[in-house]
């Protein structure tokens, strides 16, 4: 690694510099601190690692420790509902589900408490001491059963993480792209750099967590995952200087305001402990997660149309309705995409033959396949579009939502026809063909959708169309888990054959599904006026490569 420093007189101008900078900004909502720090990012002297800034090094390693740790437990959470607790597998799969749905909508919570109060930072910190407590609590196993009393402190566990996720999940993202200027070349190359470290995160836990959890006891594998988040919190906190004041508070005397005699900042982190407190009576009662996600998204989705009719001019109304169609093709596509997590881990568990090499594998090791395929095509995907586009053969967006949806769909056919041509247990070529499949699909989806939507939004209205999108899957995920529970019945234990004919008919409903989007992809690209579309009203532009170009997903993730 080349590192560079800042000496001399040299270096003297250049921190005298900085600090006329910070001196000459207006006002937090004019300009503000954060832009222009990040205004400086390419600045010749600066402290720089690879060519990049430290501190994106700081966020790689902090956010690899964290997914390592939210995968690694993923890979577990089911076996540990229905080996551990004793749950059927229709009802830990909805639990399962309406615990996933949770992770994503409470980012949006998340990001709004950072943007307009904490910061980044301080969101960051406050959201990964939550997720290492809950975590660490994850290793709590009690004697099991639905009816022990140490259930509630899984339940407890549970809402830490979804709410520490909240806090950590889009706003560590942010601060990678404050690190540059908007116009920096390295912007994408560092939102490569740090999408690896989110599926090296991914591959990893899952593949350490799932072994120590499924080999040695829970508490190794869960343990291993709080590890994991305490590493990354410890990375965060070292890392601070490295971060260059990136990601504070606009206002940070707002924060020390006292309402009912409590500074406004300790208030904020009180009512996200109160909101633990909700997630433990919500992750206990999934109908209510399911309505809410109903009632909820029917408004959201009512509200933009009627925008979109009555406040837009014509082309920006169609790129409305463009956008709301990938968004609805988004929430099929995670409904069975997010099965890996569920009735395909159970699956893999009970029914394939996990032998490789004379060793029998953990099932929940398999998880680590859709990471480790995303680090391995995700750099060919990217040369794929670009070779494409040169030629102009490159397909539409609302064509790659279809080939996405046949994609996964596909996956599963593959799986059903491998099992109908085994007896018994069904080889594990099988296995790695429906993560393939998928994650080729996701490859299809995931980034073009972000992408699209910071393009097809007008930008007064881009975080709410960036908003609609995250809430389509965690709209998803629920709908994972029903599925799930479908395999085997509300109550009852899914079979092989259950199972199998679950996943034909969805399986032919994402090709299906995937046919229709692309005869009607015309259309839509119609919709999305591309050829008059310009930069200076570029939707998102004030996000580019924070919380909407995040690439959280994907994911993972996503």
């Amino acid at each position: 690694m080349a590192q560079t420093g800042l000496r001399g007189r040299t270096g003297g101008r250049i921190k005298a510099r900085f600090a006329r900078c910070l001196q000459e900004t207006g006002p937090a909502g004019e300009t503000g601190v954060t832009e222009t720090a990040a205004g400086i990012a390419g600045e010749e002297g600066r402290p720089t690692w690879l060519g990049h800034p430290r501190g994106l090094f700081v966020l790689f390693f902090a956010e690899m420790w964290e997914r390592f740790s939210y995968y690694g437990m993923r890979a577990l959470l089911i076996f540990y509902l229905t080996k551990h607790w004793l749950f059927s597998d229709g009802q830990a799969s909805v639990i399962y589900g309406a615990y996933t749905a949770l992770v994503y909508i409470t980012p949006v919570i998340g990001g709004y408490l950072a943007d307009r109060y904490l910061g980044q930072r301080k969101a960051v910190l406050y959201g990964a001491v939550l997720l290492t407590f809950g975590h660490l609590l994850m290793a709590v196993e009690g004697g099991g059963g639905p009816t022990d009393p140490a259930i509630n402190i899984f339940w407890l566990a549970l809402s830490f993480i979804i709410v520490g996720s909240g806090f950590l999940k889009a706003n560590i993202s942010v601060i990678v792209g404050q690190l540059y200027r908007r116009t920096d070349v390295r912007r994408d190359p560092a939102y490569t750099i740090f999408y690896i470290g989110i599926n090296l995160g991914a591959f990893l836990g899952a593949l350490t967590a799932g072994w120590l959890g499924e080999t040695y006891g829970w508490a190794w594998g869960f343990g291993a995952a709080g590890v994991g988040m305490l590493l990354g919190l410890v990375v965060f906190v070292i890392g601070k200087p490295w971060l260059e004041g990136r990601g504070e508070a606009q206002d940070p005397a707002l924060l020390k305001t006292p309402v009912a005699g409590v500074p406004l900042e300790w208030l904020i982190y009180l009512g996200g402990i109160g909101c633990v407190g909700v997630c433990w009576w919500m992750i206990q009662n999934q109908d209510l997660v399911g309505t809410l996600l109903g009632g909820f998204g029917a408004l959201l989705v009512g509200y933009v149309i009627f925008t979109a009719v009555t406040k837009l001019p014509r082309q920006d109304r169609d790129r409305i309705f463009a956008a709301m169609f990938l968004i609805m093709g988004s929430i099929l596509f995670w409904a069975l995409f997010e099965q890996h997590g569920s009735s395909v881990n159970l699956f893999t568990d009970r029914h394939v033959d996990r032998t490789i090499l004379g060793t029998e594998v953990p099932a929940s090791v398999f998880q680590s396949v859709n990471s480790f395929y995303i680090i391995t095509l995700g750099p060919l995907f990217a040369g794929l579009w670009l070779f494409l586009g040169r030629r102009g053969w490159e397909p539409s967006s609302p064509a790659k939502f279809g080939l996405a949806l046949m994609q996964v769909g596909l996956s599963f056919l593959v799986l059903v026809w491998g099992a109908a041509a085994a007896p018994d247990l069904v080889p594990v070529i099988f296995i790695f063909l429906l993560y393939l499949f998928a994650t080729t699909g996701e490859l299809c989806l995931s980034p073009v959708g972000l992408s699209a939507m910071n393009r097809l939004a007008p930008p007064h209205m881009a975080s709410l169309i960036m908003g609609s999108w995250f809430f389509a899957s965690a709209t998803g995920n629920f709908a994972a888990g029903l599925i799930a529970s479908a395999t085997g019945g509300h109550s009852g234990t899914a079979t092989k054959e259950s199972v199998l004919a679950v996943y034909s008919n969805v399986g032919w409903l994402g090709v299906g599904a995937g046919v229709a989007v692309l005869l009607i992809s015309p259309l839509i690209k119609r919709l999305m006026h591309l050829g008059t579309l310009q930069d200076d009203a570029f939707a998102g532009a004030a996000e580019v490569g924070e919380p909407q170009a995040a690439g959280i997903y994907p994911g993972k993730a996503n």
